[in-house]
């Protein structure tokens, strides 16, 4: 049985997972991912470790299945999104730790964008609003404040890459003096589309963009499709040469993982935070209600688009019960504590703790614990805790509905979910009831890694279409609604309320 091997580079930690064809995990290795915080709004890592770590899983993977190089068909890659590196394309080394995602150091250069009258043109092409999460303003920064760094740029010595473009390179030779001229530069569609830089209209970089911020186009990928040949790796990495043939940012690769191609799936993914994706297939489309335009992963050269939003505060929120309250020993008791009252008994928790994202963005808000009585218990407390993670990704779905019904389109009919958090029942049940649609969860949540390795086995003839993966996509239980619509809305508009108490100023 040909086997494939996905590497999931994430925020905390570096992970590599063996599928079979069938697209079951075989076996899976992790480690974790040191965090450098430099000073407050500032967060890096190093991109050394970045690449140690994920080799280190990738080669314990292996052993773990019984595996060698030769039995791996293909390998996909999926990666942190908008998280920046920069490196001497001669000596192979960065210039400077990898800026992460949730960094912020570049709000003054959007400041200046959206003050000089650029946001509206830079959301037209790139699907983007103006924020310092996305890689382009921090790839200007780097530019800026590194010694020499610009000059470097300009003589066309440096390369710039989010994730996905480093590992990339390290595994195809980047990683050793004699074989460094040969290593692939290059990202994916999904990828480029999150460093507002890139059309994503033409799949192109953009050179008015890059202008504005004053980047050489020198330091940029190759733009590849998803499902792709990106190259190999190198023989004595692994064992054998292993072709490359899929890369995906993990957001846009857990909408594949779920089976999502066509317009109007949507998938939620819980994690620390939570991140839905909706496919609007070839139709680009700006939201009228706080949300981005994304691309979505790509088998073709044809332009697909998602709508997505993101919620900041998910699963934090059990981890500051855990943490922060001592209110259980172990994420894992939150639910049988939540569960032991029948409701909230009216409190509220709006856990605003960095502010509130998408569809609301406003980063002024704070937490807040509402309705709270003589009566209130830390069950209460729990309870609503979960119930924030649901309500907050209620309101995403709702914001999707609007625009997809502006559009012409209908509302989605379900939600797919995964992430760490799905495998909580009432939560689940809480977000059936909310939404008034099934939620799913498949036999597979770990849907990032498994879309990296259905994007390579495509792109590697192991799979026909995607139809053929649909096939394959299973699902392990669902969530049916069982709460009246009326009562549903009451309790969204109760959500609201406290929401409006939490942005008060």
């Amino acid at each position: 049985m040909p086997y494939l091997l996905a590497l999931d580079q994430g925020t905390s930690s570096s992970r590599s997972i063996v599928f079979d064809q069938g697209g079951s995990i075989v076996a899976m290795a992790q480690q974790e991912l040191p965090q450098i915080y430099p000073q407050p709004g500032w967060v890096e890592h190093d991109p050394m470790a970045i690449w140690q770590t994920q080799l280190a899983t990738a080669r314990a993977a292996l052993t773990k299945a019984g595996l060698g190089a030769r039995d791996i068909h293909a390998i996909g890659i999926t990666n942190q999104r908008e998280t920046t590196v920069v490196w001497n394309r001669r000596t192979g080394k960065p210039i400077h730790h990898a800026i992460v995602w949730q960094d912020r150091r570049a709000e003054p250069a959007c400041a200046q964008l959206r003050a000089d009258g650029k946001a509206q043109v830079i959301q037209a092409k790139t699907g983007l609003l103006v924020d310092a999460y996305f890689s382009g303003t921090k790839l200007q920064w780097l530019l800026n404040h590194v010694p020499g760094a610009r000059t470097q740029a300009q003589a066309g010595e440096l390369a710039f890459g989010t994730v996905d473009s480093w590992l990339l390179w390290q595994l195809t030779g980047g990683c050793d003096d004699s074989t460094r001229a040969q290593a692939h530069h290059a990202t994916d569609v999904s990828n480029a589309s999150r460093t507002m830089l890139f059309n994503v209209h033409t799949n192109q970089w953009d050179d008015e963009l890059l202008q504005w911020l004053n980047i050489p186009a020198s330091l940029m990928p190759t733009v590849l499709p998803s499902s792709a040949d990106f190259g190999s790796v190198k023989a004595d990495l692994l064992g054998a040469p292993i072709r490359i043939g899929g890369m995906a940012g993990d957001q846009q690769s857990a909408l594949f993982g779920q089976a999502c191609f066509t317009a109007g799936m949507a998938k939620n993914t819980y994690g620390t935070g939570c991140f839905m994706l909706m496919h609007t297939g070839e139709k680009f489309q700006l939201s009228q209600n706080g949300l981005l335009t994304t691309s979505a992963a790509q088998v073709g050269r044809t332009p697909e688009f998602a709508m997505e939003g993101s919620v900041f505060v998910g699963g934090a929120v059990v981890q500051w019960l855990r943490d922060g309250l001592g209110a259980v020993h172990s994420s894992s008791e939150v639910q049988a504590l939540a569960e032991s009252v029948p409701d909230t008994g009216g409190v509220m928790l709006v856990p605003a703790f960095t502010g509130l994202g998408a569809p609301y963005w406003n980063p002024q808000a704070r937490g807040t614990i509402t309705g709270i009585t003589r009566g209130t218990t830390m069950a209460h407390i729990a309870r609503a805790a979960l119930e924030s993670i649901a309500f907050q990704s209620a309101a995403l779905l709702h914001a999707m509905g609007r625009d997809a019904i502006a559009q012409g389109g209908q509302p989605v009919r379900e939600l797919r979910v995964d992430g760490g958090a799905c495998a909580n029942n009432l939560l689940m049940q809480m977000q059936a009831d909310l939404l008034g649609i099934p939620v799913v969860r498949p036999a597979v949540i770990e849907t990032t890694a498994l879309g990296a390795a259905y994007l390579a086995g495509l792109g590697t003839g192991l799979y026909s279409s995607t139809q053929e993966l649909s096939s394959q996509w299973r699902e392990e239980r669902r969530f049916e609604p069982t709460l009246p619509r009326d009562q549903a809305q009451a309790r969204m508009a109760d959500w609201e309320h406290a929401v409006r108490q939490a942005t008060a100023q």
